[in-house]
């Protein structure tokens, strides 16, 4: 197998705790961004838009002056250290990740990323193949809520902060707001938190209780304090019986559901998405290229948008909850009529996997703008 068995969903079997030490997270090499560091999230973010006639244009993509709201992420599987859990130095994936995930939203926010000690590519691919692990996953949630705690601490000052993660990332936010976030002072700075490519529970018909106690989805832009979830299918694709995604984990109570909340249209229904796709092999390497974005264009930029051509909406399909999107494509104009983002082994695609790859880059305009309307409804509220 390749080393592309990409982002997961979270460890949640029990594992051995590991003996490890507590990271420093006053040292500046323990995150992987920070404000006004040279890194990830502010390096080059510019975007080729091209048009259905393939028209190209070039947006810089340019950080907000002075922004009024924080955002807390925290990174997918993606390490590719040999070890059960990463080490604390940041691998060309980790950095890669942050610069497609997390730079896009300097637009909105001041962008916070730890390095933390997630469980790594090597272990999923392990666990996958059937052969013991010894990962802890514990050591990750420890070291994140440590980022957390420092962050709070030391640079939040009363601030507002959207928390962001993806796949494992997302699994590691939902245990900080169950286990330090619900319930404590801290939950009135929280304006949402975006848990993409993670089976988040709730009640099925209702927008609240099960995985997330207080914190319920977000129905409106404009509403703060909620939750948006959602795991990406192709809807020309099933969600197979094998998919980790979409339906309750075996052992999960009753009557409970997976939360699907489209970011391009909260309150239901299906929508135009804005995607901001990855102009590279994806955010990890599974051997599968970017499409020929338009015929007659070559497109150098670390993201290309291209308006109009996916659309999503929030389905029950397959007995699974599922974010289905469409490629509008029109095999007369220039552009290109597919897009990647399948797991891909061995040539092969995993149906199983749906879009993980791309759950955030698929709308990941959506999500900024989200989170410039949702920080501006916050800062209202807090007078």
């Amino acid at each position: 197998m390749k080393r592309a068995l990409l982002p997961l969903l979270a460890l949640a079997a029990a594992t051995p705790a590991l003996a490890a030490d507590p990271v420093d997270y006053r040292n500046p090499a323990s995150w992987l961004c920070r404000p006004g560091a040279s890194d990830a999230c502010s390096g080059d973010a510019s975007v080729s838009r091209v048009a259905a006639d393939a028209t190209v244009t070039l947006d810089m993509l340019p950080a907000a002056k002075k922004p009024a709201i924080d955002c807390f992420y925290v990174y997918p599987t993606v390490s590719t250290d040999p070890t059960p859990n990463s080490d604390m130095i940041a691998d060309p994936a980790e950095k890669n990740v942050a610069q497609a995930q997390a730079a896009p939203f300097r637009q909105a926010c001041r962008v916070f990323a730890p390095l933390y000690r997630q469980v790594t590519l090597a272990t999923l691919r392990d666990r996958l193949m059937g052969k013991p692990v010894t990962a802890d996953p514990k050591l990750g949630y420890s070291d994140v809520a440590a980022a957390f705690a420092d962050y709070m601490k030391h640079d939040n000052k009363g601030r507002g902060v959207i928390l962001i993660g993806h796949s494992q990332g997302s699994g590691v936010l939902k245990a900080l707001i169950q286990n330090d976030i619900e319930g404590k002072p801290v939950q009135k700075q929280i304006i949402a938190a975006y848990l993409a490519g993670h089976n988040v529970l709730v009640p099925e018909g209702k927008d609240v209780g099960g995985d997330l106690k207080s914190t319920p989805l977000c129905r409106s832009a404009t509403q703060t304090g909620c939750a948006v979830a959602w795991v990406s299918f192709r809807d020309t694709m099933k969600v197979p019986p094998t998919s980790l995604f979409g339906r309750p984990p075996a052992g999960s109570p009753a009557g409970m559901a997976v939360a699907c909340t489209n970011p391009a249209a909260l309150s239901g229904g299906r929508a135009p998405l804005r995607p901001l796709m990855v102009n590279t092999t994806g955010i990890v390497d599974n051997g599968a290229p970017p499409p020929k974005w338009a015929k007659g264009r070559n497109i150098y930029t670390p993201f290309v948008a291209v308006p109009g051509l996916m659309s999503g909406e929030c389905m029950a399909r397959d007995n699974a909850n599922v974010l289905s999107i469409a490629v509008n494509a029109d095999a007369q104009d220039p552009r290109t009529d597919t897009i990647n983002g399948d797991v891909v082994i061995n040539g092969q695609v995993v149906e199983a996997w749906g879009l993980h790859l791309i759950d955030m880059q698929a709308v990941m305009e959506d999500l900024v703008q989200l989170a410039r309307t949702q920080g501006a409804a916050w800062q209202k509220r807090k007078g």
